[in-house]
């Protein structure tokens, strides 16, 4: 997973021209809980071997991205609905919107 973090972190640094080391520690903590909460969402089951995991995460590569992104985006403005100031209207997309198209693995009973 390491490989798949740094490769988003660098990405995401670049794009935002991040040059501070203290936003680019943020930045990889929401890469991280990104990473986490797509495999969360993806329940791999116990015969899933580290390596079919791995694999199978880098396809979610843009929705771990978007998702880190948005996370940082939302510093300061967390739970903000609307904005409107001096003219300049800002609303979010819903959250959840970054987890579409993860569908999670399912065990029978």
């Amino acid at each position: 997973m390491e490989l798949l973090l740094n490769e988003i972190l660098t990405d995401l640094t670049t794009e935002l021209s991040l040059t501070e080391s203290s936003d680019i520690a943020i930045l990889k903590s929401k890469v991280k809980n990104s990473i986490r909460e797509v495999k969360r969402t993806r329940n791999y089951l116990s015969h899933h071997t580290e390596e079919f995991i791995w694999k199978d995460m880098e396809r979610y590569y843009s929705n771990i991205r978007e998702l880190a992104l948005y996370d940082y985006n939302q510093i300061g403005a967390e739970g903000q609905l609307s904005m409107n100031e001096n003219g300049v209207s800002r609303s979010w997309k819903d959250r959840k919107e970054c987890l579409m198209g993860i569908v999670p693995f399912v065990s029978g009973i």
